[in-house]
């Protein structure tokens, strides 16, 4: 487990991308009591519901000073972005600032999963392969597929709908907030503030999408089922959904690993990391589970 100095981190400048979206959000909120300098980076000048003593700084990724504005004077780097065509280039941009800023470590919110053409995995592979090319100190975090994935069902499994192409394979799916505990640990850590390191974040144990549906079942008190389809069949029942193409195509994507259990890996590294059990499905649709009810 690393060792936060918390005499060592009074003032430290820690810049956040993506501070509005799932992890960067619980991230934020379990740093915003320590003792820090916390900027949100924002395309969005206008972003409300930060918690107080937060920091935005604009950026255009069209304008390159806005970032270098941003990483002036930062001593870590939190990197994630949403899933986008301009991903890569986008992500590359603000290393290459953070490299000229004099940042002195990223910690990069990855993606595990196989080598692949397919979305996001292949972007964030040309990310960290950038990354690795740079003069600083870097924690790449791999989660599995996030829980929260399964929000998207709750209306489906409301209406009797839900169903996919994950087949009977089987995936070990992560909550948010556990790959936010992980990155706030790398963030705080001042023993190895140079070490260039990669970790792969897995919930307790990998489940199906059949595992999945029984535990809904005992939640709503009724019998929930999951359909499945084949890929082209799911992909009409998408975009009938009013999904645009590339949307659909990422779901799909996650539907093939999922059915290849090619993300079933099971670590014991968010324990290690933050000193606590990851937190299981089962915990987080019980958490959740007014999502699911008709």
């Amino acid at each position: 487990m690393f060792k936060p100095s918390q005499s060592n981190a009074s003032r430290r400048r820690i810049v956040i991308a993506g501070a509005t979206g799932r992890v960067g959000s619980a991230l934020i909120a379990s740093l915003v009591s320590e003792p820090l300098d916390l900027v949100a980076l924002t395309r969005n000048p206008d972003a409300r519901g930060l918690p107080s003593g937060v920091s935005l700084a604009a950026v255009n990724f069209d304008v390159p000073s806005t970032l270098d504005d941003a990483l002036r004077g930062a001593d870590r780097l939190f990197l994630a972005h949403g899933t986008s065509p301009r991903q890569v280039a986008n992500e590359i941009a603000l290393i290459d600032a953070a490299v000229a800023a004099g940042v002195k470590q990223i910690v990069k919110l990855s993606a595990m999963g196989p080598p692949s053409r397919l979305h996001p995995m292949d972007w964030h592979m040309q990310i960290e392969a950038h990354l690795a090319t740079a003069d600083i100190g870097y924690t790449v975090l791999r989660p599995s597929s996030f829980v929260d994935i399964l929000a998207r069902a709750g209306a489906q499994v409301a209406d009797d709908s839900w169903g996919g192409a994950a087949g009977d394979g089987v995936v070990n799916l992560i909550d948010t907030r556990d790959v936010a505990d992980a990155a706030r640990v790398a963030l705080l850590d001042e023993a190895h503030p140079t070490a260039q390191r990669a970790y792969h974040l897995t919930g307790p144990r990998a489940v199906s999408m059949l595992e999945i549906a029984e535990e809904i079942s005992k939640l709503v008190g009724r019998t929930v089922t999951y359909q499945q389809r084949s890929p082209s069949e799911q992909r009409e029942k998408l975009l009938a959904s009013g999904l645009n193409e590339f949307v659909a195509d990422l779901l799909l994507g996650l539907d093939r690993l999922f059915h290849q259990s090619a993300l079933a890996e099971t670590t014991s590294t968010v324990k290690e990391l933050t000193g606590h059990e990851p937190r299981s499905v089962a915990g987080w649709l019980s958490e959740n589970i007014a999502k699911f009810r008709k």
